[in-house]
């Protein structure tokens, strides 16, 4: 595991001094207060379920609904011309080798937060961008795992790419590492961004816990402990951006990943919280970075692994 530093807003400085960390923290509050009001406004707009183009299978013959050979089969030229006849999604490119990007909404929420993440990602050539909604009243982190599967082998059956990247906010980012670890997701799954996601549990907003997708993000909880669990050979690569000011992370450190047998790089973000995550351009412009490379020149130079770095 790679622990490493990441600050958008903030100048390194030798300590902490509380007036100074209460100046940010009175800051990092009322960005959050904006964002929250922002996204109240167009919370409407992403409640529908994203357009997509209609999808026909290529003909393989028996056994064609299986979406491993759906996807094995969209290398080949016949596939190729049905995608294109048909007016799905092109196969693709040279020109177009990045994979899928999926965004993973967190809880209570839906796919607006991700609108300006998603135009960041759109400005700098990310083509294929998708964002799933799931229900509100979904009970079962791991029922929500089960779709996104589902949601997966249909976006690569459609477009022809084997992997995808996924980010995930919050509870979001908890689904898929569910999915990538729990459900063999690791085989399409090439990079799992998490931004605030609690890996470790959150002892957050005790008088919700009356809602059973709550009390399973509890430290402790069964899923959490399920996570825990031995996961030789994951061949998906985590970076988990965590705040020191997210307040819905208790404690803040919940939101790195630890795990002997994951690839995991651990970005610290300094002077913002929770809601900001997904909507700060300098983490999206982290983001984008971590998309594109190893994860290994992210942070700060030189910051060494297993050991934070204090801002």
């Amino acid at each position: 595991m790679k622990v490493l530093s990441f600050l958008p807003l903030l100048l390194r400085r030798p300590c902490l001094r509380p007036a100074w960390l209460s100046s940010t923290l009175i800051r990092a509050t009322a960005l959050e207060l904006v964002i929250l009001a922002g996204h109240v406004l167009i919370y409407p707009s992403g409640l529908a379920p994203e357009r997509r183009h209609p999808m026909t299978p290529p003909d393989t013959g028996a056994g064609s609904a299986d979406p491993e050979r759906l996807t094995r089969s969209a290398d080949t030229a016949d596939t190729a011309h049905s995608a294109d006849t048909a007016g799905t999604t092109a196969l693709p490119s040279a020109a177009d080798t990045r994979p899928p990007v999926v965004l993973l909404h967190g809880f209570i929420d839906n796919r607006s937060v991700f609108v300006l993440l998603r135009r960041s990602l759109a400005r700098h050539g990310w083509h294929h961008l998708e964002s799933l909604n799931y229900s509100p009243l979904t009970c079962d982190i791991r029922t929500a795992a089960e779709l996104l599967d589902r949601h997966v082998e249909e976006i690569c059956a459609r477009t022809g790419h084997r992997e995808i990247d996924i980010v995930g906010h919050s509870l979001g980012g908890l689904i898929a590492r569910y999915y990538v670890q729990r459900l063999g997701g690791d085989r399409r799954v090439r990079t799992l961004v998490t931004l605030g996601t609690p890996h470790s549990g959150t002892a957050a907003a005790p008088l919700a816990g009356a809602h059973p997708i709550v009390r399973q993000m509890r430290s402790g909880s069964d899923l959490i402990e399920e996570l825990r669990r031995p996961a030789p050979g994951c061949r998906t690569r985590f970076i988990s951006f965590w705040s020191d000011l997210d307040r819905v992370m208790l404690p803040v450190e919940t939101a790195c990943v630890e795990h002997p047998d994951l690839d995991a790089v651990n970005v610290r973000v300094t002077g913002i919280g929770h809601l900001a995550l997904p909507v700060h351009p300098a983490v999206a412009s982290a983001i984008r970075q971590a998309l594109e490379s190893d994860g290994a020149s992210l942070g700060a130079p030189g910051a060494a692994p297993g050991a934070t770095s204090v801002a």
